[in-house]
């Protein structure tokens, strides 16, 4: 959480009591008790929790703080002791997902999951990738469409790049004789591939998503495995 609205909600958190003002004679006031700090953050996640639902629901343009609050359970004036609009909700709500996004797909490219062969690899990479994306629908609202706020968008692009190159330099070591250029071709269309593909398993729930996820890595494996050639070290052994 940001700092300025961590120290916003602290302080409309504590405004029934707990004090930090100091005395009148100078001396430094009392610290507020952890208690109203642990009961300011429940209240911050009890407010994104809802914007998340909303977002979801309602899409991020057509959304309102009135909705939000309501979806939250608390009166519109309590949501503006945390927060001043629905932009800074978004934003506190995609800092999160975007922080979690970046723990998600660094641990998927562990060098562990890279040596591994093409097959169990692509499964070890895409299953924490597609899992986080289902499990937080929002993220995928607040980070794209033209109404979404500019840093959030901002902060996506750059994370996006960051993973293509992340994407390429795993290619790299499967193509080690593949040029530089056709490398980076053949991550970009890997990228493009299982963002396509992951927009069709999230349109879907249960078995048909799992069988849109499966479609989604057979596709990817036999696009690569050509490319990946008989003799590579980390190709995955057919069945006999």
């Amino acid at each position: 959480m940001s700092e300025a609205r961590a120290t916003k909600g602290a302080a409309a958190d504590g405004a029934d009591g707990g004090s930090t003002a100091g005395a009148a004679d100078g001396t430094p006031g009392p610290t507020r008790p952890r208690r109203r700090q642990a009961r300011g953050e429940a209240r911050i996640a009890q407010l994104l929790r809802a914007a998340a639902s909303v977002f979801c629901t309602s899409g991020y343009t057509a959304s309102s703080t009135n909705a939000i609050a309501r979806e939250a359970g608390v009166s519109p004036g309590t949501l503006y002791q945390f927060f001043p609009n629905k932009e800074a909700i978004a934003v506190e709500l995609g800092d999160q997902l975007l922080n979690r996004w970046r723990d998600t797909y660094g641990a998927a490219f562990t060098q562990s999951h890279i040596e591994l062969p093409l097959d169990r690899m692509l499964d070890a990479i895409l299953d924490p990738l597609i899992a986080f994306n289902c499990e937080n629908p929002a993220f995928s609202v607040l980070m794209h469409g033209s109404e979404i706020p500019g840093r959030i968008t901002e902060e996506h692009d750059t994370l996006h790049a960051t993973m293509l190159t992340r994407v390429e330099s795993v290619l790299a070591d499967y193509l080690p004789d593949v040029p530089a250029a056709q490398v980076h071709r053949i991550a970009d269309m890997a990228f493009m591939l299982f963002k396509a593909g992951l927009d069709l398993i999230m349109a879907h729930e249960g078995e048909e998503r799992a069988a849109y996820v499966q479609e989604l890595k057979t596709i990817m494996f036999r696009y690569l495995d050509p490319l990946v050639g008989d003799d590579a070290p980390h190709r995955a052994p057919r069945a006999p």
